[in-house]
């Protein structure tokens, strides 16, 4: 196998996908960087302030800033965005790392 070019490294491979939100519409989301990862996990921050940053960053398609996705939490219902948040965690790859720390925080 060949070495790879550090441009190869460099540029960006984030898989994206359309997300339907029953009643709405569909938005574009995609998955989150390392770096974004990174600066959101380990932190002790609310859930709703979490939630909001998430979105924020994945959201391809409308773009939100984290201050309209607390807009769009005030006004949905109560499960609305919890699909949304999940399908970004599926495509970010942490689906499994999420479960492990829950049990790791949570056991039995």
């Amino acid at each position: 196998m060949p070495t790879i070019d550090k441009a190869a490294l460099f540029a960006p491979r984030l898989p994206e996908e359309d997300h339907d939100i029953p009643d709405l519409g569909t938005v574009r989301i995609r998955s989150l960087s390392r770096a974004e990862v990174l600066a959101i996990r380990g932190k002790s921050l609310p859930v709703d302030e979490m939630e909001r940053r998430l979105l924020s960053s994945a959201l391809v398609s409308p773009r939100l800033t984290e201050a309209e996705v607390g807009q769009w939490q005030e006004a949905s219902a109560a499960g609305e965005l919890e699909p949304v948040t999940k399908a970004i965690m599926r495509l970010s790859g942490l689906e499994e790392a999420s479960a492990k720390e829950a049990v790791a925080r949570f056991p039995g």
